[in-house]
């Protein structure tokens, strides 16, 4: 199966130059946050965006101007178990939360922080249960 998006970015770098100013400032700026939270995760492109994962996927960063994913304007930040959360703030599917913003202005750090650390904990706790399947 090929690509049917047209688009194919091999690295962060390639991706971040594809976007509008307005998108790299936001994604600059929420990537700086998961980086500061995350220190130890690895971030790979997927889906042509970057996610970000420790056992697991945690959670990703989607620009409207990369149109498959549902992103109408701004950038989303999207967290992989964000079910887990009960927050309402995020918008919710069926495997994913997320919440966009339009602006770095926009982004409460403080309540931004402490939802990737939700996430990390949820990561932690799903890699503890399989292990203990295992044992």
């Amino acid at each position: 199966m090929g690509n049917t998006q047209g688009i194919q970015f091999n690295t962060i770098e390639e991706f971040l130059d594809y976007l509008t100013e307005d998108e790299r400032e936001i994604v600059l700026f929420l990537r700086k946050i998961i980086l500061e939270c995350i220190p130890n995760c690895k971030e790979k492109l997927a889906y042509n965006v970057p996610f970000y994962y420790r056992h697991s996927r945690i959670c990703y960063i989607w620009p409207a101007s990369i149109p498959w994913g549902k992103v109408e304007q701004g950038v989303a930040i999207g967290f992989c178990k964000g079910t887990s959360f009960l927050d309402e703030t995020f918008e919710t599917t069926k495997f994913t939360s997320k919440v966009t913003f339009t602006s770095v202005a926009a982004i409460d750090v403080a309540f931004l922080r402490q939802q990737i650390y939700e996430a990390v904990l949820i990561d932690e706790q799903i890699v503890k249960a399989k292990r203990r399947k295992i044992q």
